[in-house]
């Protein structure tokens, strides 16, 4: 009897001793490879991840709307104002396409690659009239330099329609508001002339929206 009691006793502390190394193992596992604590600690870095890309995209989505706004936009009348003459793979232009000025005001056209002029459209420079009525004919001849340019002082209110003289037919065709002219009393702002190409009507029609657009004459 004393031996089967040593026995029993010694056989108990064994398997006692092997459930506590079981229990042991059991707890670590749960703190290494667990597969639910490796995905909580992750995610917050993922969700923050996906935040920035998404704030990114937004930050472009915004740009891009600055972009496309930004050649159409006419502001304030100014003292000065100057204009870009380009060219570039999508064709030649006037930037902006309608500038605007003080009466007394001076453009500055830079020509900034590319040669052209900035022509009235002017009967002195035999051309329809799209300009305000008692105004001289202005003309700055070809500038073809990098950096030339030509100034012009509009002494007179209202709406002025002009043209570069290579590029006219492809549509390099631009305008000058010239302090706060009522939009229904303007040459310019009347149906393009019919003697014209359609691609120079049509541009004359685009610069006939922005111009009464900018003087709160829409239709």
């Amino acid at each position: 009897m004393p031996n089967d009691s040593l026995y029993t006793r010694r056989r108990m502390l064994g398997l006692t001793g092997g459930a506590a190394v079981i229990g042991l193992a059991g707890c670590t596992g749960t703190q290494t490879n667990d597969p639910g604590g490796s995905e909580a600690t992750s995610t917050p870095a993922e969700d923050q991840h996906d935040e920035e890309e998404g704030g990114h995209d937004d930050e472009e989505g915004s740009h891009d709307d600055d972009e496309h706004g930004h050649d159409d936009a006419v502001g304030e009348p100014t003292d000065t104002a100057e204009v870009a003459m380009v060219t570039t793979d999508d064709g030649e232009h006037f930037e902006p396409h309608v500038a605007r000025v003080n009466v007394g005001g001076t453009v500055t056209f830079v020509n900034e690659s590319g040669s052209h002029t900035a022509t009235a459209y002017h009967p002195g420079n035999d051309q329809p009239q799209l300009v305000p009525d008692g105004t001289t004919a202005w003309d700055s001849g070809l500038l073809s330099g990098d950096g030339a340019t030509f100034e012009h002082t509009f002494e007179t209110e209202g709406v002025y329609h002009y043209y570069c003289a290579p590029h006219e037919t492809v549509g390099m065709i631009g305008s000058v508001i010239v302090g706060e002219p009522d939009a229904h009393e303007q040459r310019a702002l009347e149906d393009p002339p019919e003697d014209k190409p359609e691609s120079v009507r049509e541009k004359i029609g685009e610069l006939n929206e922005m111009c009464n657009e900018a003087l709160g004459h829409t239709h």
